[in-house]
């Protein structure tokens, strides 16, 4: 008996010495993720019943408007849209940043384009080619860097949209403000519509705006939405964010962006 308590101890002892010491591990500190707070957002316009149903909605909407107009005009009709998320979905690059936790980066946007497999917009293709057969031409005034032209009049073509050439297609050269290509639209063209999924794809008076101001601006034009100007959904970027909730400052660090978006958050208690 007394041989098998030293036994026991002598056992328990070794143990105990050769057992690791947690406190003595290196302890690894996780990297916070900058693009976590995106997830949700890229998800939903990948995989959401409900994004499908807000873009067919739009175009249903932009068909019926064009159905029902009668009026003469000494000048041809036109459609302005805008490219990314109105006509093409471009989430897999917006997934890419999650995935490799990276920031929007103008080489890495340049690379997706090249890829030129954007798909389009869900209802974007049956639109834009009914709008043609109506006699209606369709300019595209997108953001895109002018860099990005070939491959974005290539990407349109391979989806068979119609008016893709150089001629239709204005992409960003010295300034993302578009009015100055839209006037190059309304000095030939009567603009039936202008799709987009920023607000400054509609009218200049959105441009350089916080969301106060653009939150105003709506309420004044309300009567514009559902005839002349045709919103897409768009949660994953745009002026809501970069001159909204960051307030046009590109120069917040990652832990002062999440602190802006929580202090941000409406909540009642």
């Amino acid at each position: 008996m007394k041989k098998s308590l030293l036994f026991l101890s002598l056992l328990v002892t070794v143990l105990s010495c050769s057992a690791p010491n947690k406190q003595e591990r290196p302890v690894e500190k996780v990297k916070d993720s900058i693009r976590e707070h995106s997830v949700l957002s890229v998800l939903w316009q990948q995989h959401a019943a409900e994004y499908r149903a807000l873009c067919h909605q739009a175009f249903n909407m932009a068909r019926w408007n064009i159905e029902i107009r009668k009026e003469l005009s000494d000048k041809p009709f036109a459609i302005i849209a805008d490219i990314d998320e109105t006509v093409l979905d471009n989430s897999p690059y917006n997934g890419m940043l999650i995935i490799q936790d990276i920031e929007f980066d103008k080489n890495d946007w340049i690379e997706w384009g090249k890829l030129e497999s954007a798909e389009a917009v869900p209802g974007a293709v049956a639109f834009f080619n009914f709008a043609d057969s109506m006699g209606i031409e369709v300019f595209y005034i997108s953001n895109r860097y002018d860099v990005q032209r070939a491959e974005t009049l290539s990407n349109l073509r391979k989806l068979n949209l119609p008016n893709a050439d150089s001629n239709h297609v204005f992409l960003k050269t010295r300034t993302s403000a578009k009015q100055e290509r839209r006037d190059r639209v309304l000095a030939d063209y009567e603009v039936l519509m202008y799709l987009g999924d920023n607000l400054s794809d509609f009218s200049s008076v959105f441009d350089n705006q916080n969301n106060s101001k653009r939150n105003e601006l709506v309420e004044e034009l309300k009567a514009s939405f559902g005839s002349t100007f045709i919103v897409f959904p768009n949660a994953m970027y745009g002026d809501w964010e970069s001159r909204g909730i960051y307030e046009s400052n590109r120069d917040w660090t990652d832990q002062q962006r999440d602190s802006i978006r929580q202090a941000k958050l409406v909540t009642y208690k």
